[in-house]
């Protein structure tokens, strides 16, 4: 099983996020992002805006987003 980056760069994560299909919805002091889910429902994540993201912090993201280290990697690693 593959590991997390333990600092990984927002602009990858965010870039990730948005091929597993979230889009940026607002930004500030943190990231809003949403995704329109195939039964209709939205699924809201709320990203720190910190130049890099401890592999907790991602972990806790994804948890909340629904999206497995897999699903992930695998996004994070096609960009």
């Amino acid at each position: 099983m593959t590991k997390l980056p333990r600092d990984a760069p927002i602009a990858k994560v965010i870039r990730a996020l948005e091929a597993l299909g979230f889009e940026i919805i607002r930004e500030g002091n943190h990231i809003s992002m949403c995704r329109m889910n195939l039964d209709g429902s939205k699924t809201p994540l709320t990203i720190p805006n910190h130049k890099e993201i401890k592999s907790s912090t991602l972990k806790l993201i994804l948890r909340k987003a629904g999206i497995t280290r897999e699903e992930f990697l695998k996004a994070n690693n096609d960009l």
